[in-house]
């Protein structure tokens, strides 16, 4: 394709710049099969990292401890300082409004046009009506899509109801987003689209990406930070890496 994406040159770790910390994780089902087996690794504030690996290897099982949608069998799971194990269910809707959330599927309000799809995330957390205008406003400018405020996401394309899920996203200002599959449902046009989105929103402002994908062109393109995963372990962890096939 040609693109060309910027890659940061490498920070010296300081311990104070991890913003994900997972140590010697492992998530057991109640099938007895492990998901994730002593999983530990760092991101930094700011980093841009890829999560690679078949169907099976535990990619979506990590999300979803970051999520705090699971609890880890054992191990650490810390995420923007805060230990995902401790705390209790009346926190977890605060925390996870530092988190931003892209899924493959969207997962948008069909029934509504897309400045409400954008403003319903900051009306979950009783923004005043002044602030969110302005809010969903500079989000849907940072995607694209300023003059598609009044559509309902129904008449969108693939690649622009993407663009209203990474600015619900992003209208809350998360310094962390995650990004599940964010081109799986997309063609090979607006998925590269969406990646030079989420390139620009780390570079402009700094947020930590962590993005799974199978998209390997993608992956070999952007040269970003890669782990790999099989079998609930991570094989591979290379800067500036690629997709690896591990047999």
């Amino acid at each position: 394709m040609g693109l060309a994406f910027n890659n940061k040159k490498k920070k010296k770790r300081r311990d104070g710049d991890d913003v994900i910390i997972l140590d010697k994780v492992s998530k057991t089902y109640t099938t007895g099969v492990p998901a994730l087996n002593e999983v530990s690794l760092k991101i930094r504030k700011g980093e841009f990292v890829f999560i690679v690996g078949d169907s099976g290897s535990g990619k979506s099982t990590l999300i979803k401890l970051l999520l705090r949608e699971l609890t880890p069998t054992g191990g650490r799971v810390v995420v923007n300082g805060s230990d995902v194990s401790r705390l209790k269910h009346r926190q977890v809707p605060k925390f996870r409004r530092n988190l931003g959330i892209v899924f493959q599927d969207f997962r948008l309000l069909n029934d509504r046009n897309v400045y409400e799809n954008v403003a319903f995330a900051q009306r979950v957390v009783l923004t005043p009506s002044k602030q969110i205008r302005r809010n969903v406003s500079r989000a849907l400018a940072m995607v694209g899509l300023a003059g598609k405020y009044k559509a309902k996401t129904k008449q969108l394309s693939g690649g622009e109801q993407q663009r209203v899920a990474l600015a619900r996203a992003l209208v809350n200002d998360p310094p962390i987003l995650l990004a599940d599959e964010p081109t799986g449902n997309l063609d090979p046009k607006n998925s590269w689209d969406i990646m030079k989105l989420l390139e620009k929103i780390n570079t402009d402002k700094g947020t930590t990406i962590l993005v799974v994908t199978h998209n390997r062109e993608i992956v070999n393109a952007m040269q970003k930070r890669v782990i790999t995963m099989k079998k609930g372990v991570v094989v591979s962890d290379e800067e500036k890496g690629g997709y690896i096939d591990e047999d």
